[in-house]
């Protein structure tokens, strides 16, 4: 009897022990992992400024901020598992993603900024079109918008990607090739166009204008998106409000995103101007522009199997939920 009572004891201090924990743990903030690159601008502002972990606090998350050097590497680090968000990635970006197996969910996009990436070559170049690069060297990021940008030059003057040779590597070592002459011409976006058009004596030969829209998305991951619509919520909203002040205050901003950079308020002042950050929601003809730069990778043999954008989903700011 005295066994069996010692047992009920055990069991009940043990129910209460589990009990406390379920209440600390659910008083604990839950966290939202976001992962970021250094031209993911609205992102930063907000990084800095701490307006969207004041307002996740306030609703009981908890923020961690991972820096990534490129989109490519973000969605993968999303698609794994390892953050939840993504501040602003090219158009190219979530095809390389898709056909990767990711299971992502669109969040927002900005309205194009075709002039914010461009072709640079330097200013003694004897490169004077994009026609000039048959048989040179050229760097690039894999899968951002630069890569489809370049896809899309060659493709208008009548040449193929197989006709460059295409040195893939990230922003910074891009710059270096291109400083260094390893490279003939560098494909990039901004603020590393106008880094380079302020510190060196370089040449546009081509931006996207006309060629490629150059839209950037936020991204969650699907199961993330669908237990999470408060957080997307409340993320939009910073986002839209963010981009608006920045083109409403680009001295402010400069200021702002300067030390974040690493840039002078000019360099970033010239970026700005060439981005919209006009924030809006994913419609269904998004994916249709997503879909024709997955046929041009495609075709270009860039992509290892085709995608069917329409299959990924879209969160609706009005529903506040994941469709599709």
């Amino acid at each position: 009897m005295k066994v069996l009572s010692l047992t009920r004891g055990i069991a009940a201090v043990a129910a209460l022990f589990t009990a406390a924990a379920a209440v600390h743990a659910a008083d604990a903030p839950k966290q939202v992992r976001i992962g970021y690159q250094k031209s993911s601008t609205l992102i930063n502002v907000l990084r800095t400024n701490g307006e969207l972990e004041k307002a996740l606090a306030d609703a009981g998350y908890s923020v961690s901020w991972s820096e990534f050097p490129s989109g490519l590497p973000l969605l993968e680090a999303l698609n794994v598992g390892a953050v939840d968000l993504s501040g602003d990635v090219a158009d190219t970006v979530p095809v390389f993603a898709q056909a990767a197996g990711a299971k992502l969910t669109y969040v927002a996009t900005e309205a194009p900024s075709a002039s914010a990436q461009a072709l640079l070559v330097k200013a003694d170049s004897p490169v004077k079109s994009v026609a000039d690069l048959k048989g040179k060297k050229v760097a690039v990021t894999k899968a951002a918008g630069s890569h489809y940008l370049l896809i899309a030059l060659l493709k208008k003057s009548g040449l193929k990607f197989s006709d460059i040779t295409p040195a893939f590597l990230t922003p910074a070592d891009g710059r270096a090739a291109f400083e260094t002459g390893a490279v003939d011409a560098w494909v990039t976006w901004d603020p590393f166009v106008a880094a380079a058009q302020q510190q060196s004596k370089v040449r546009v030969i081509a931006d996207g204008k006309g060629v490629a829209d150059y839209q950037r998305y936020y991204l969650a991951s699907a199961a993330f998106a669908a237990e999470h619509s408060d957080v997307l919520r409340l993320v939009f909203d910073k986002l839209r409000q963010t981009g608006k002040w920045i083109k409403a205050h680009p001295d402010d901003a400069a200021k702002v995103l300067g030390p974040a950079w690493g840039l002078k308020p000019e360099i970033v002042k010239a970026a700005n101007s060439r981005r919209s950050y006009d924030v809006q929601a994913v419609k269904e003809q998004n994916l249709g522009e997503v879909q024709k730069i997955a046929d041009a990778f495609f075709a270009e043999g860039a992509l290892p199997k085709n995608i069917v954008a329409s299959e990924a989903h879209i969160w609706s700011p009005d529903k506040q939920a994941s469709t599709r």
